[in-house]
């Protein structure tokens, strides 16, 4: 069997249990060496094989895949954060339904809300942003569905960007276009990790800031009033709100 694992953020204790327990039974573990911390590979087996996949192609993990399953053995697919968000599971999966072979995916922590954990943050604040936009600056990959950076910014919602610190100039510019310039935004540079660093600014300031820190990889950005001051109080604890579970007090 073939398990795709999220592995979580960094801190190892962010794994699933389910993850944790499918790893450790695991014979054959290929990890994303260049995100996951190696820390994780402590709950593996003594013997276990083990392949770094930075240093490999799609051909190669999937013939290691093939190689574990003709053997018998439990392989584990190892992915940083959730492997359903910039993952590119979906050619390896592809390439297992090619071959026959089973698999099954185990979700895990995405670096967006560990993020959000360690600015103690709400994405959906009443009377703020009830939507998260989670994007990335366009890249080698291509353009994203209507959806750069200036146009997703005009909704104004609670965001969160993967993989495009490394232009934020370019990112604020585009921002700049929707969100107004003293709008909260924090670089949260190797969530939950030992060496984790948060800056915090606004969308006048975060570029000078993150630029000073010297932080070009590894980060998420988060922008949007969800960071501010003010926001309304949620209906569902309100005294006077009735629902299914409560009566309302007048």
């Amino acid at each position: 069997m073939v398990y795709f694992v999220g592995a979580g953020p960094g801190d190892m204790e962010l794994i699933t249990v389910k993850g944790m327990k499918v790893l450790q039974n695991a014979d054959v573990v290929i990890y994303t060496g260049s995100l996951v911390s190696g820390n994780i590979l402590a709950y593996c087996k003594e013997g276990v094989q083990v392949y770094n996949s930075a240093e490999m192609d799609l051909p190669e993990v999937i013939e290691a895949i093939q190689q574990g399953v003709d053997q018998g053995k439990s392989v584990v697919r190892l992915h940083t954060g959730d492997p359903s968000i910039y993952g590119a599971i979906r050619e390896q999966m592809d390439e297992l339904g090619k071959r026959g072979i089973e698999f099954e995916i185990i979700p895990g922590v995405s670096s967006f809300v560990a993020a959000a954990s360690r600015v103690k943050a709400e994405f959906t604040l009443p009377g703020v942003s009830q939507t998260i936009i989670i994007t990335r600056k366009e890249g080698r990959t291509g353009s994203s569905e209507g959806g750069k950076l200036s146009e997703l910014a005009k909704h104004r919602a609670s965001m969160a960007i993967f993989l495009s610190v490394q232009s934020i100039g370019q990112v604020v510019e585009e921002l700049l276009t929707g969100y107004d310039e003293d709008t909260p935004v924090a670089v949260v540079y190797k969530a939950t990790w030992p060496e984790e660093k948060i800056i915090r600014g606004t969308l006048k300031d975060i570029a000078e800031k993150v630029a000073e820190e010297k932080i070009d990889r590894h980060a998420q950005i988060l922008v949007g009033d969800f960071m501010g001051s003010e926001y309304e109080l949620s209906k569902l604890y309100d005294a006077s709100f009735s629902h299914m579970y409560r009566r309302g007090k007048e």
